[in-house]
């Protein structure tokens, strides 16, 4: 259900309402979509998601990337995280790629070493090569 990035995030593949409750037991207090809707033929629609996960009592917001990570994108994912408080970020696309993409680059602009990025990401299955070139020394 879930890969874990550091001790606040989590990331993973497309979920569907039904995955809430999980994601509440597992302590996450703001869920991140990556996808935009329409993506694949039944994906769930993200007002769907974020109604299940605001009846759990969970924040809730909607980052699609599309085509490559842009600069909004990364300043929206860094803004989760720091809006994430005590709990745990839930960040879901296709595969958890892009989610993972979009977090190294957010930590890296708050001054987390690349080499442990990638040694986070790679534990968790993400290789950060197409963003090694925005990730700072």
């Amino acid at each position: 259900m879930h890969r874990q990035l550091d001790d606040k995030t989590l990331v993973n593949g497309q979920i569907s309402p039904a995955d809430i409750k999980e994601l509440k037991a597992l302590g996450v207090t703001l869920i991140v979509n990556n996808r935009p809707d329409g993506e694949d033929v039944g994906q769930p629609e993200s007002d769907d998601i974020e109604a299940a996960a605001k009846a759990a009592g969970i924040d809730y917001r909607h980052v699609p990337i599309a085509r490559g990570l842009g600069p909004s994108d990364v300043e929206a994912m860094r803004e989760a995280m720091h809006a994430t408080g005590d709990g745990k970020m839930f960040a879901f696309c296709r595969s958890g790629n892009r989610s993972t993409l979009a977090w190294a680059v957010a930590r890296s602009e708050d001054g987390a070493p690349s080499e442990e990025l990638h040694r986070q990401a790679n534990e968790a299955g993400f290789d950060l090569g197409p963003v090694a070139h925005l990730l700072r020394d």
